[in-house]
């Protein structure tokens, strides 16, 4: 596999007195997640492909007295607005690398769900990386931007770069993979989410109890990609957290089913969940399948999304 490039970012360069940054940031699917052993730092080793979606939160940062954090849109009242929110966080890391003050106001516009397995909170993390060293315009390099995010979170490095990627270590090393074609989803949001230390946690007991099996190599997810085979790709759609997700929340049962019924090529938990993302055929089947899907009552909301999307993208201030 190549390199990653150098771009994580299109550069956008700031017209003189801008005062703000935005940067949208995409939702991910997992499109295999298999999970190994729980490590000595608490973590377990994991092989993923990464794959990001059309579905956005939205990161914008400006020169504030202190530094402070406003959450906004659906599910905002879940996400932490103090210290622990990852935005911030990400906004002291730049900061601690820079020689910058933290001061900063960060508004944060929710369109990914909030506890939903689609990396909603690494998505802010990246977002706020990015929007942090645009404006103080810093450039850090991308080797730089990288380590930052591994120390975030798992996920946040995939977000700066976005496309479809294969994740290794603990998610946080990031390889490109070749595919062609674009993929059309639909995704069924439950009515309330999962705690990803949680399902690790369950998963880690069904082991435990000899009840998980686990999930095969990802190449047959790495092969249809190759070959833009949306069928194959479906049926190779697989992660090893799925039976976890399901001990806790079995009504998800009902909804891997629904897509099935409904025609979807596949049909998998998002990550750590509750979010199952189903795959269709084409643009027009994901209208069918939200529309009909919509209408059993099995979630909240259904949303449609495309992927692969690119990352962490900075949004040129309006003329």
């Amino acid at each position: 596999m190549a390199p990653l490039s150098d771009d994580i970012v299109t550069p956008v360069p700031l017209r003189p007195g801008t005062r703000s940054v935005t940067v949208r940031v995409p939702a991910k699917v997992n499109l295999h997640l298999s999970v190994g052993p729980i490590r000595r730092d608490g973590f377990h080793d994991l092989v993923t492909v990464y794959h990001a979606l059309s579905l956005y939160d939205e990161v914008v940062v400006q020169p504030a007295e202190v530094l402070s954090v406003t959450v906004v849109g659906e599910g905002a009242a879940q996400v932490p607005a103090d210290d622990q929110n990852l935005a911030a966080r990400a906004v002291r890391a730049v900061a601690a690398v820079t020689g910058h003050s933290p001061d900063v106001h960060v508004s944060v516009r929710k369109g990914i769900p909030v506890a939903g397995g689609m990396a909603g909170g690494s998505a802010d993390a990246a977002g706020a990386l990015i929007a942090a060293d645009t404006l103080w315009g810093t450039e850090l390099d991308r080797i730089t931007l990288e380590g930052l995010a591994a120390g975030l979170g798992s996920d946040v490095a995939f977000l700066l770069h976005g496309g479809t990627a294969l994740g290794t270590g603990r998610g946080e090393a990031i390889s490109p993979v070749l595919g062609t074609g674009d993929y059309h989803w639909v995704l069924a949001v439950s009515d309330a989410g999962l705690s990803t230390p949680a399902v690790y946690a369950e998963l880690d007991r069904l082991r435990a109890i000899g009840t998980d099996d686990g999930v095969a190599s990802p190449d047959g997810v790495l092969a249809a990609l190759r070959a833009g085979d949306v069928v194959a790709l479906g049926r190779a759609l697989a992660n090893d957290l799925q039976p976890a997700a399901l001990r806790l929340r079995p009504q998800l049962r009902r909804v891997l089913d629904a897509g099935q019924e409904l025609g979807a090529v596949g049909s998998v938990v998002s990550g750590s969940g509750p979010t199952v993302a189903m795959l269709a055929r084409s643009a027009d089947d994901s209208v069918r399948i939200a529309s009909a899907l919509s209408g059993l009552a099995v979630c909240r909301t259904v949303r449609r999304a495309t992927g692969p999307v690119p990352g962490a993208r900075v949004v040129p201030a309006a003329r």
